[in-house]
């Protein structure tokens, strides 16, 4: 094999592995919002069409990321590390509980008295081992299956808990967001940074080379971009797998026969990715959220005009 096979397979098979992540993120997610709605799991806001919910949802995020820079420069970064595994571990929990609740029965009776929240009590049992496992031994594949099972579970939760319409607004503000944290702000390289020095599941982790350890990574982000050596691994942010499937998820839920939408979606942000990728194996930073939201938008666009010709599920309430 020459030289240039060589490096072409090194790049492209992580890249279709990458790809390949989002649709077992999205697909995972639609199994959970359907199982979600069969065990009753309530919506994170009480009406999904409400626009005050994309304040609330942006609200928190520039407050999360205001206070983990500054608790980076002016604190220990440990103090960041217990606040994200623990939002992991919570995550976590309020997926597998209704998994495991079509398995073992929600609760157990003894002696007709005392009640065991048992399915409740093996979530919380299953969560505190990932986030043990995660802390102690946080090499990539580990921080990517953490990744996997959080996305899926975010993704359910906020496409329950969001109109279509609304998604759409919010994908559009965090694409503009993105960009400008990226190339005019810098401070997400600063973040990304942080999260890779303590691995955390917030980036997901895709080798280049067989024998690549997180573990025995030591240099930082800022580093890599600077320096000329070849990178041994590619790495994406958690949100730029989340977001769009956000879309993927509400159009399920809002829509009646909106699977076809969905897959749709998913099509569209495989098509941005795809487009981001040809960027990034150039070897600098790139806003992921731009192109990801676009195609998923796109993906939506398209297929509910040729599918019902009209942009369906789309209504605001107050």
């Amino acid at each position: 094999m020459t030289k240039g096979k060589s490096s072409y397979k090194k790049e492209i098979i992580p890249i279709i592995f990458m790809g390949f992540l989002f649709v077992i993120v999205h697909c995972l997610a639609l199994i959970v919002i359907n199982l979600f709605d069969t065990a009753g799991v309530r919506t994170a806001f009480e009406d999904p069409n409400n626009p005050i919910n994309i304040i609330v949802i942006l609200s928190i995020m520039i407050v999360f990321t205001i206070v983990i820079l500054l608790i980076a420069k002016f604190w220990k970064k440990k103090l960041i590390q217990l606040l994200i595994l623990g939002a992991v571990g919570y995550t976590s929990a309020y997926l597998f509980y209704p998994l495991l609740s079509f398995v073992i029965p929600k609760s157990i009776s003894i002696n007709l008295i005392f009640t065991i929240p048992a399915a409740g009590i093996l979530a919380v049992v299953i969560a505190i081992i990932l986030v043990y496992i995660l802390y102690k031994f946080p090499e990539w594949y580990i921080l990517d299956i953490s990744g996997i099972i959080v996305g899926a579970g975010a993704i359910a939760i906020f496409g329950m808990s969001l109109g279509v319409l609304l998604v759409i607004i919010l994908l559009i503000v965090l694409a503009i967001y993105d960009a400008i944290s990226v190339y005019k702000t810098k401070h997400m390289i600063d973040l990304a940074d942080v999260v890779m020095d303590l691995k955390l599941p917030i980036l997901l982790v895709i080798p280049k080379i067989r024998k690549y350890s997180l573990i025995k990574e030591t240099k930082s982000l800022k580093e890599k971009i600077k320096g000329d050596k070849e990178r041994e691994a590619f790495f994406i942010g958690l949100g730029d797998i989340v977001m769009p499937g956000i879309l993927v998820t509400s159009s399920f839920n809002n829509i009646e026969g909106g699977l076809i939408i969905s897959a749709s979606v998913i099509v569209g942000t495989l098509v941005g990715f795809s487009i981001l990728m040809a960027y990034v194996i150039k070897g600098k930073p790139q806003a992921g959220l731009p192109l990801l939201c676009g195609g998923a938008i796109a993906g939506y666009i398209i297929s509910s005009l040729i599918y019902f010709r009209e942009l369906k599920g789309l209504a605001f309430s107050f």
